[in-house]
């Protein structure tokens, strides 16, 4: 089955989920991001079928997400990501917020995060760049940017 291009889209949404919009992407960044880099172990912490483990890690590769490092004297590798994907774990931690809020029912969360600065647990916020105000869609005005497809599209 063909999957649908978002590449070429004139939308920066669509352009990232072009890089991990498949649902086994999100997993396998986030088992390197706590530390799993090994195919064997990404492989049986997910479930995954070996085949679509291979494609998935083929395709972060290509898309400069993760990096694939030899370690062994035969043919293995680890996976570490790379600025792009550290970067993309931060979205991945939105996306946690979300489900904690919304989907983890009465046992609560299953992960916290516990901020390296202050030592605290913290939940993750957005913030404005310039001011440092929480910033949320309501708090927004989507404007046309210099890549705009169409004028009045942005995202």
């Amino acid at each position: 089955m063909q999957r649908t291009s978002f590449g070429d889209m004139a939308c920066s949404i669509a352009r990232t989920l072009d890089v991990v919009g498949e649902p086994w992407s999100p997993l396998i960044l986030r088992d390197v991001w706590v530390g799993m880099s090994r195919f064997e172990q990404i492989q049986g912490d997910l479930g995954i079928s070996r085949k679509v483990l291979t494609e998935r890690l083929n395709h972060l590769v290509e898309q400069g997400v993760l990096e694939r490092r030899p370690y062994d004297k035969r043919p293995r590798y680890e996976y570490v990501l790379t600025q792009k994907g550290v970067e993309l774990v931060s979205l991945l931690m939105v996306m946690t917020a979300w489900g904690d809020r919304w989907l983890a029912g009465e046992a609560g969360p299953p992960v916290l995060y516990r901020h390296h600065a202050c030592g605290e647990i913290a939940q993750v916020e957005l913030r404005c760049s310039h001011c440092g105000e929480p910033m949320g869609p309501s708090d927004v005005d989507p404007l046309a940017g210099p890549g705009a497809a169409v004028a009045g599209s942005a995202t």
